[in-house]
């Protein structure tokens, strides 16, 4: 990684990891890295989301923190806690020989401490990712907390004081839309939304990830896709991650364009909800699909 990080080679970074996106992406990234701020990223699940952060600690060659957030997710479970096993152990050892203030004192000793991934993050020696998954799993208790480290990065642990950032970490949030968030954690990221790619760019990304596809196939797999999500009510949304199993699996089974027979026996890799495979067969039809997509190249 170069000491200056520019547009360019952050376009080039991605590009070489694999990650197929444009300026749209880019430029909020860099800016987040370069203003050190927290970049809030929102969209659908399965457009990309979680892999900038994973891309980031790739090309900056650096280490990934992930806290993946959840309902009832608390202070303890994402910052500190003490290890209470440990600590009974040593009052055991030490009730006899030591005064209850020399007890109190080996048992909140840094070897006690168990490092939770925010403070694993403030604490790292050089500047890691950090990634807060799907923070709009988590309760606003939750939330407010997290706006207090991610303003001053540091955090107070009472018997050991304030702890403060060695570098401020890289931080990307994400958010699947579940509940809104609220303007104090928005106001304090940038904000970039994703969405699913067009049919261009899903053919670039067929290509890049499964290349033994091949043009056609990898064409004719994104049309597909695009009208599956685009003309059909689905509970599900089939993320591109399906679609690079559903074109892996098409050339496992020499497929070299998109045939109703072959589609019918590997749907299931995209579509993975009874009922949008009824509504597919329903409102579309598979021959019709293929028909479709094929015709136009």
């Amino acid at each position: 990684m170069p000491s200056e990080v520019t547009l360019s080679w952050l376009g080039e970074a991605f590009a070489r990891d694999g990650y197929i996106c444009g300026e749209e992406v880019l430029v909020p990234v860099y800016l987040a890295l370069k203003l050190e701020k927290p970049l809030l990223i929102t969209g659908a699940p399965g457009v990309g989301k979680t892999e900038i952060a994973k891309v980031l600690s790739r090309v900056q060659s650096t280490d990934l923190i992930r806290l993946q957030c959840y309902e009832g997710l608390d202070e303890n479970k994402a910052l500190y806690e003490w290890n209470y096993q440990k600590q009974l152990l040593m009052i055991e050892l030490l009730r006899r020989d030591c005064s209850l203030e020399e007890v109190r004192s080996d048992l909140f000793a840094e070897e006690y401490l168990l490092e939770r991934p925010l403070l694993k993050a403030l604490r790292h020696p050089w500047r890691p990712v950090l990634l807060i998954d799907e923070i709009d799993k988590s309760d606003q208790e939750f939330e407010a907390f997290l706006l207090e480290v991610l303003s001053d990065f540091q955090v107070s642990i009472p018997e050991m004081g304030t702890i403060k950032a060695r570098q401020v970490p890289v931080v990307v949030l994400t958010s699947n839309g579940e509940r809104e968030l609220s303007d104090g954690l928005k106001r304090r990221c940038l904000f970039l939304y994703i969405d699913y790619p067009d049919v261009e760019k899903e053919t670039r990304i067929i290509r890049t990830k499964v290349p033994e596809a091949g043009e056609v196939l990898a064409r004719q797999v994104a049309a597909a896709v695009h009208r599956i999500r685009t003309e059909l009510d689905l509970r599900k949304k089939p993320a591109i991650a399906e679609t690079i199993d559903w074109a892996r699996a098409l050339v496992l089974m020499e497929a070299r364009v998109l045939e109703p027979n072959l589609v019918r026996r590997t749907l299931n890799l995209l579509l993975k909800d009874q009922e949008d495979l009824a509504t597919l067969n329903q409102e579309v039809g598979v021959e019709e699909l293929c028909r479709q997509v094929t015709s136009r190249g």
